[in-house]
């Protein structure tokens, strides 16, 4: 199924992006990390800058969802709204779906495929979302 919107995909998005910052075991890995990405999605016409937190309020993370950010992304992924649902479901593997062309990817790819193991714990809290507010999501 699909997103109702771009503005639901954001929403859904919104939530799964606070689930992992305020995580107690995926936040902090992620905010040592310190790998700044940026991800489109062209059929919803989005763009998210998304990097690491100092840490204040909780918050492992910081995501805005506009170009216009005051850091530069180490990795750049493009991708549509239905990939990246099935990727936080579990059900898209992005090492196999860039050769795929379904997740189109530049920079430092060590980089990013070092933060697949430390978000595999969203699987499941994300479906978890979807099957609470979104079910017409899930995979």
């Amino acid at each position: 199924m699909a997103f109702e919107s771009a503005k639901q995909f954001r929403e859904v998005i919104d939530k799964v992006f606070e689930i992992m910052s305020t995580d107690p075991e995926m936040g902090p890995k992620l905010r040592e990390a310190e790998t700044p990405q940026r991800f489109e999605f062209p059929d919803v016409d989005l763009v998210v800058n998304i990097t690491y937190s100092d840490g204040d309020e909780g918050q492992n993370l910081r995501w805005e969802w506009t170009d216009e950010v005051p850091w530069e992304p180490e990795v750049k992924m493009t991708m549509d709204s239905d990939v990246a649902n099935r990727y936080f479901q579990g059900k898209e593997n992005v090492a196999m779906a860039i050769p795929r062309r379904r997740i189109k990817a530049s920079g430092n790819f060590g980089k990013a495929l070092a933060l697949i193991p430390i978000t595999k714990p969203v699987y499941a809290r994300y479906r978890e979302l979807l099957e609470r507010e979104y079910p017409h999501l899930v995979e």
